[in-house]
């Protein structure tokens, strides 16, 4: 292989300000830093964080660094690890179709960590997420490309984050190399699609993405050496002369249901049959679900834990149509065995569509046809999820999916206060976000 360093990501990486950047990406870094900061919110009610504060406090527990959700404190890789089992511990944070998995969650731990232990502005911490983002991204399509096989979120997590740590670290143009060549080199497999069938803690490998992407920047302060990383392939020069100028931030979807993505279509689909000809869900007889197999290939098993309900087709399909919704309070456990719930499940079928395979994973549509008992036939026709980049999720989209789900979590005042801190990039530091995310 034939790697040539020519410097031009660190360079992006270490040399962008906040007004380099076009007005739409200035707002869609506000609209991706409320999302991120709600995923985290919901993250840090679940046992997966739980694990993740437990562990840091076992290895890194020294330190001043805060996280969201726990009084707390720890060193800066023990903040991130923790958080790292928070972001996407409950699926919804948003994603990018053509590397199919998480970006976000991928790297705002690590960078929001490292903010948090340099006490940096939170237009500072914008700037560089962006540029997070934008190395991921590419990231992604490259590694993809170059192994052949579906690396997701962890792998190309490791490289976002270790852009963004370096940044914040304030690390030189060959340092930066360093740390992106060491965590390119041990981003971790993250089989996801074994996960998909075998739903667990593991999802996206976003965890182990976090935390090798900082170690990579903590080994190449210590002075570890490492060489090369995908994007200095000239075959992927091209990912790298679209920098600063086409942003794939602005390709990003999001997520209004806690629950994988392939499973948002048929849930969109259900709740507009249900509600355009008004069906009694007691009398439905079955539920045809036609859609791309990927999405076929999710777990259907009743789950008894909440990995197991949000990796998944069937349970959110279900749960939604028979609760309007699908939210964190669905998939919480304790919420998992609801014999309506089920019931449901066992009326689902579901047909893959050559139309719509061939269209994924740049779309993910779905088709629903309801069944009832009396004979009666309903087809909704073909839905993308809501919240697509064709969209065009704006602050007024994004506030409304933070009031819903931490409606149950914070007071109404709580969430005006904290999307007023969250959107004054001028006068915002890092810091007031987590302590007032954590005393309220």
């Amino acid at each position: 292989m034939d790697f040539q360093t020519t410097y031009i990501l660190e360079d992006y990486i270490l040399n962008t300000k906040w007004n380099d950047f076009p007005q739409e990406v200035k707002e869609r870094a506000i609209v991706c830093g409320i999302d991120l900061m709600m995923a985290l919110i919901i993250g840090s009610k679940g046992k997966q964080y739980k694990s993740g504060v437990a562990l840091a406090k076992s290895l890194y527990k020294e330190g001043q660094v805060p996280v969201i959700g726990s009084k707390d404190t720890f060193s800066f890789a023990g903040s991130a690890m923790a958080m790292g089992h928070a972001a996407n511990s409950f699926d919804i944070d948003d994603g990018h179709n053509m590397i199919k998995g998480h970006p976000g969650a991928s790297i705002v731990s690590g960078i929001l960590a490292a903010a948090l232990a340099n006490n940096i502005s939170y237009k500072e911490f914008l700037t560089t997420l962006i540029v997070s983002y934008e190395t991921a991204i590419r990231s992604g399509l490259a590694i993809q490309d170059h192994y052949n096989y579906l690396h997701s979120t962890g792998a190309y997590g490791a490289v976002g984050t270790s852009a963004g740590v370096a940044r914040i670290f304030q690390l030189n143009k060959e340092q930066l190399n360093n740390a992106l060549s060491i965590a390119d080199f041990h981003a971790p497999l993250t089989p996801v699609m074994r996960a998909v069938e075998y739903p667990s803690m593991n999802k996206d490998g976003v965890a182990f993405g976090t935390l090798i992407g900082v170690i990579a920047v903590l080994e190449t302060i210590a002075g570890v050496t490492g060489k090369t990383h995908l994007l200095e392939l000239e075959k992927y020069r091209f990912l790298l002369d679209t920098l600063g100028k086409n942003y794939e931030v602005m390709n990003l979807y999001f997520k209004p249901y806690t629950c994988c993505r392939w499973a948002h279509p048929p849930i969109e689909a259900s709740l507009y049959l249900i509600n355009k000809y008004n069906i009694d869900i007691n009398k439905i007889q079955e539920v045809k679900v036609y859609t791309f197999t990927s999405a076929t290939r999710l777990s259907k098993m009743i789950p008894r834990l909440t990995d197991e309900a949000q990796y998944n087709i069937s349970f959110p399909l279900a749960a939604a149509i028979v609760d309007g919704d699908l939210g964190f309070e669905q998939v919480i456990e304790g919420n998992l065995n609801r014999k309506e719930v089920i019931d449901i499940m066992n009326k689902i079928n579901y047909i893959v569509d050559d139309k719509i395979e061939a269209r994924f994973p740049a779309e993910r549509l779905c088709e629903v046809e309801f069944v009832l008992e009396d004979g009666a036939s309903y087809r909704s026709g073909a839905f993308s999820p809501n919240g697509e980049a064709k969209d065009n999720v704006d602050l007024d989209w994004v506030t409304k999916k933070l009031k819903k789900r931490t409606k149950g979590i914070m007071s109404e005042e709580a969430q005006d206060e904290l999307l007023r801190i969250l959107t004054d990039v001028d006068n915002s530091t890092v810091r007031q976000v987590v302590d007032y995310i954590n005393n309220n």
